[in-house]
């Protein structure tokens, strides 16, 4: 595989998982395999994880994830890189497949309107709308649509204290805006959408595929995204057309 270009995936998926410690050990085998290299987390609500290797293998490895009971409909976005950009396969098991850290949020039940990439534009160009980075600090640094509030945060669990803070203050100021809230794959905000949600709110918008379907599906010519976007892997930042950036110099995930 040295030569060729490598497949990477990024997969995510809500849904209820009986015994996450009964399916790993084969899952792992599985993509072990076919040469897969990455990390998979597995957890009672679903499974979350980025996956390198040759297409073939990873497109083995998706559908024998969507052929779990519930999982047909797992998202999934494909990009590339020059090199292999993990050193070993890991499949954990989590209490929560992105931590939040709140009991009772529960996107299988209540989550924000998706919007797709090309709806995505003009939901954010609407003055009404308040748009909302749910990613960390160091993440919107390297890029972000134009407009966005970034939250500062150094962890996702900090999201929801960070929120209520900025509810208190608009509602204080009699305003019920609609959100349009965004993270790198998707996954963040089917969390942060419920948390606003369970909040009160009612107009919670949420960039479907985030921003990696975004940069995927947008010409440059038409794109409202600023910057480059950071992922979570050797490649570290990526751009329009999921092409790479930046590869990796010592800096950890």
């Amino acid at each position: 595989m040295g030569a060729r270009m490598i497949s990477v995936v990024a997969l995510y998926h809500f849904a209820p998982i009986a015994d996450p410690a009964a399916i790993r050990t084969p899952l792992f085998a599985f993509c072990e395999e076919r040469g897969i290299k990455g990390t998979l987390l597995v957890a009672r609500e679903g499974i979350n994880g980025t996956i390198a290797g040759e297409r073939a293998a990873l497109e083995q490895a998706v559908a024998y994830i969507h052929n779990w009971p519930g999982f047909a409909a797992m998202e999934v976005k494909y990009s590339r890189a020059e090199a292999m950009p993990f050193g070993k396969l890991k499949v954990r098991l989590k209490r929560e497949i992105v931590t939040m850290g709140v009991d009772g949020i529960d996107p299988r039940s209540d989550v924000g309107h998706y919007v797709d990439p090309a709806d995505w534009n003009a939901l954010i160009s609407d003055p009404e709308t308040v748009i909302i980075d749910t990613r960390n600090d160091f993440e919107v640094q390297a890029g972000t649509f134009e407009g966005a509030i970034n939250p500062e945060t150094i962890s996702f669990r900090q999201f929801p204290a960070w929120f209520d803070a900025e509810a208190e203050k608009l509602r204080a100021a009699g305003k019920v805006p609609k959100f349009a809230m965004f993270c790198t794959g998707g996954i963040r905000c089917e969390k942060a959408t419920a948390y606003v949600r369970a909040q009160g709110f009612e107009e919670v918008y949420h960039l479907k595929g985030g921003i990696l379907k975004y940069l995927e599906e947008t010409p440059a010519e038409q794109s409202l995204w600023q910057g480059d976007c950071y992922v979570f892997d050797e490649r570290e930042l990526i751009g329009h057309g999921l092409e790479l950036r930046k590869p990796l110099t010592g800096k950890a995930a």
